[in-house]
């Protein structure tokens, strides 16, 4: 094995550790996931399937919601992908860091997870993308082995809201919003992009904050990283 290859597999799995925290949040807001899904009367192998394919607990508890709440798949699907508007300018930042032409760049960028992807982040504008994929790989696994445990024993488990658990998202992406705050730059970005997701999720429809939040984050890296190459 060469250099670069040894380089690349010991920085995954440093990548890979540094996210064990997040994969156990991961792990626990999946099973709740597992159980509300089933409880809206989602089919258990649907379930499964949502979080092996859309991998974004956010969308998935926003088309779990929609659904619960008698609304139909349709609404369900197009809130998620609502949802996961994000990504659009997540990987935007990220597409730049990959390697390869299009097909492989959009093969790799599957991996892009809110946590995976602040990790990632080098703080330039530029990303490791073998951070980037141990990281994600391990929240992966967790994410999928807990909607798993939450579809098949859900009814032998507590209700996730008496424990607490619905609290654990908000605090996995506080966690991450922390994590970011490297300087003034970045610091008036996130100040900026929670003022607006906060407002827009209050008077505009599910996800439309999130997005909005997303593009200001982008612009934001954008000017970090013109800035990092002007004093290179």
């Amino acid at each position: 094995m060469s250099v670069t290859s040894l380089r690349s597999s010991s920085t995954a799995r440093a990548g890979a550790r540094a996210a064990v925290p997040f994969a156990a949040a991961g792990f626990v807001v999946a099973i709740s996931f597992g159980i509300s899904a089933r409880a809206a009367g989602m089919p258990a192998a649907a379930a499964i399937v949502m979080s092996a394919i859309v991998y974004a607990g956010a969308a998935q508890f926003a088309a779990v919601a929609i659904l619960a709440q008698g609304g139909s798949v349709i609404a369900a699907v197009l809130a998620a992908v609502l949802m996961n508007g994000r990504y659009l300018a997540m990987g935007l930042a990220l597409g730049p860091s990959l390697k390869g032409g299009r097909v492989r760049r959009a093969m790799e960028g599957q991996s892009v997870v809110d946590a995976a992807w602040a990790m990632a982040n080098r703080g330039d504008g530029r990303f490791d993308r073998h951070t980037l994929f141990g990281s994600s790989a391990l929240q992966y696994v967790t994410w999928l082995s807990g909607t798993i445990i939450g579809v098949i024993a859900g009814s032998a488990l507590p209700d996730p809201e008496a424990l607490g658990i619905d609290a654990v998202f908000p605090a996995f992406f506080l966690a991450l919003l922390v994590g970011e705050l490297r300087t003034a730059q970045a610091s008036a970005v996130a100040v900026g992009g929670a003022i607006v997701a906060v407002v827009l999720g209050l008077l505009a429809p599910a996800g439309i904050g999130i997005l909005a939040a997303s593009l200001i984050a982008l612009v934001g890296l954008r000017g970090a990283r013109a800035g990092a190459e002007a004093t290179a």
